[in-house]
């Protein structure tokens, strides 16, 4: 019996497929005259992992989708991953998921619509243990396939976590490490040993459920998922949005395991440097080995936290609860006129 190996059927893995932000810019951008809509609390405008509505009574209603190619071989998997990572921008948020529609694109002339059942039924497990149905959805015949979610999720309005309301001051953490985006692509050059095949789907499986816990903390200024533009990416948005500038350390970022034996293999997403090229400019000079690692691309990845350093203790009591010990990776400042992240 052949196995199938889906990532073989796709041209880009995971969040690595997005359009870069500089031609995402472009795309977006519009010179139609459109109405004004003042019960929408988030939109595009800041670049924030979902768009929130004010229902008038104290509650928001937060939407998002999200949906990719595959990253691993296996179906369930990737249909786990896949709704894992559009089920976090609601986490990303503050929010509580409520429920999520399916999308799908498949080669039916190519892949079996077993296989696809397979994918479906990965994200229906996701669903379930975020405690949310999988509704309903809808379906393409694709050339490659393709899944993902969109998701529903609730919010009271006061407890609403942004990306653009970070404090100078504020502390910064990570809660899942990087480097998924270099192991997914050690299984693409079919490097990856067989023992390390665990690593970055465990970590892609894995809710943010933690960013719903967060968003009762006043100390808490601003969530971000950190996905597909990588960790600097990401940070650039805290940093426009927030009107403040970043420090890094790099010997602080917390690493996936084997992700310093595969990078040294020159396990670089294409997606790495195209990041960069949309985005570097706005931080200070950096080297490729530290490119390679703020920029890789990261597929269902975990939430950026700015936290008041005067009610630190709060965080992490809440952090302790789940199992996570996390360690500061930079701090917010005020902006001055020159590069908004820097890298120590």
């Amino acid at each position: 019996m052949t196995t199938i190996k889906l990532t073989e059927y796709s041209h880009g893995a995971g969040c690595g497929c997005k359009i870069s932000p500089q031609i995402l810019e472009g795309i977006l951008r519009t010179n139609l005259e459109l109405p004004d809509f003042p019960n929408l609390v988030v939109g595009n405008s800041t670049k924030d992992d979902a768009a929130v509505v004010d229902l008038g009574n104290g509650e928001g209603i937060i939407s998002t989708t999200d949906f990719f190619m595959p990253i691993v071989d296996d179906p369930f998997d990737f249909g786990r991953i896949a709704a894992t990572n559009a089920i976090s921008d609601i986490y990303a948020m503050g929010g509580q998921p409520l429920m999520a529609i399916a999308i799908l694109g498949w080669p039916v002339n190519t892949l079996s619509p077993e296989i696809a059942a397979q994918v479906v039924d990965g994200g229906r497990q996701a669903c379930a243990d975020a405690g949310i149905p999988l509704a309903g959805g809808h379906s393409i015949d694709a050339p490659e396939p393709i899944f993902g979610l969109a998701v529903t999720g609730r919010i009271p309005l006061a407890q609403l976590k942004r990306n653009d309301q970070a404090r100078a001051g504020s502390k910064l953490f990570l809660t899942k490490p990087l480097g998924v985006g270099i192991l997914t692509t050690a299984q693409k050059k079919k490097l990856l040993k067989d023992e390390h095949a665990h690593i970055a789907r465990d970590a892609m499986c894995t809710l943010n459920k933690i960013g719903n816990d967060l968003s009762l903390l006043d100390s808490v200024s601003a969530i971000t998922d950190v996905t597909g533009f990588g960790l600097l990416g990401h940070l650039l948005e805290i940093c426009e949005g927030s009107q403040v500038k970043a420090i890094i350390d790099m010997n602080k970022l917390p690493l996936l395991p084997h992700v310093e034996e595969y990078r040294l293999q020159d396990c670089i997403p294409g997606g790495t440097f195209r990041n960069y090229d949309s985005y570097g400019a706005k931080a200070a000079p950096i080297t490729d080995d530290q490119k390679h690692i703020l920029c890789d691309p990261q597929t269902s990845g975990g939430l950026l936290v700015a936290v008041d350093p005067d009610d630190e203790e709060s965080f992490h009591r809440v952090v302790n609860q789940v199992g996570l010990s996390l360690e500061c990776i930079g701090e917010l400042s005020e902006q001055d006129g020159g590069h908004l992240v820097t890298v120590i």
